[in-house]
């Protein structure tokens, strides 16, 4: 998340590209993969004894910074159970904060709001499509955890928690109402009203639409109170 990066013990790794491909490739997929799937996809523009040579290649170098981190076991590959990737451990909480918002915890907002987009610098379409999946993930947890917070009464940390999310997605509606609704759990209905009409402005520039009809019965219940 926020870009690759292998640590041992603390200390970053410089990995060639090829390996690095194969890490993430790897991690992102979370289970043992067949050797003809990864080397099929990372070198997809190769002849298939082309691609499994560079996956050997890419694995032997691997090898020699960091020996042991991909396990093979017959014709499928796997990260060693002794590493750690950020983007398991965000995905579980989130899922977690889903299902059971009332069990967050401190680091959550830092977890999810600001370490950045998964692999923002690559365009492969494998990771494309993880890239959306965590997105969605995230979103959801950010809106999920804004609302727990505001119902615990901590309300400095929801509204922190629905501005990373309108952040994250600048036209999601969803994530402007939770705003909306943390600044009014906080008793601050012109914040919720200023942001409604700011929202509104914003889709009306952005997409020439309108609000949903709930955000617009929100914005009007705002005003009338």
């Amino acid at each position: 998340m926020g870009g690759f990066a292998l640590r041992l013990r603390g200390v970053q790794l410089e990995v060639p590209l090829a390996a690095q491909r194969v890490i993430a490739f790897l991690a992102l997929q979370g289970r043992p993969v067949h050797r003809l799937v990864i080397s099929g996809t990372l070198w997809i523009d190769s002849s298939e004894e082309h691609a499994g040579a560079s996956l050997r290649t890419a694995l032997w170098r691997l090898g020699q910074i960091a020996a042991g981190a991909v396990c093979s076991r017959g014709q499928t590959l796997a990260l060693s159970e002794n590493v750690a990737t950020d983007i398991a451990h965000a995905s579980s909480r989130a899922s977690l904060l889903m299902e059971r918002p009332e069990e967050h915890c401190e680091r959550d907002l830092e977890l999810l709001g600001i370490s950045g987009d998964l692999l923002p610098d690559w365009y492969d379409d494998w990771v494309l499509i993880e890239r959306e999946r965590f997105r969605q993930l995230r979103l959801h947890a950010l809106e999920s955890l804004c609302r727990a917070l505001s119902a615990a009464g901590a309300h400095a940390q929801a509204v922190h928690a629905g501005l990373m999310a309108v952040a994250v997605e600048p036209l999601r509606e969803s994530s402007h109402r939770a705003l909306m609704s943390a600044y009014l759990a906080e008793g601050n209905p012109s914040e919720a009203l200023r942001h409604g009409g700011l929202y509104k402005h914003q889709l009306a520039e952005a997409l020439g639409i309108d609000p949903s009809p709930r955000m617009e019965m929100l914005i009007a219940r705002i005003g009338r109170a």
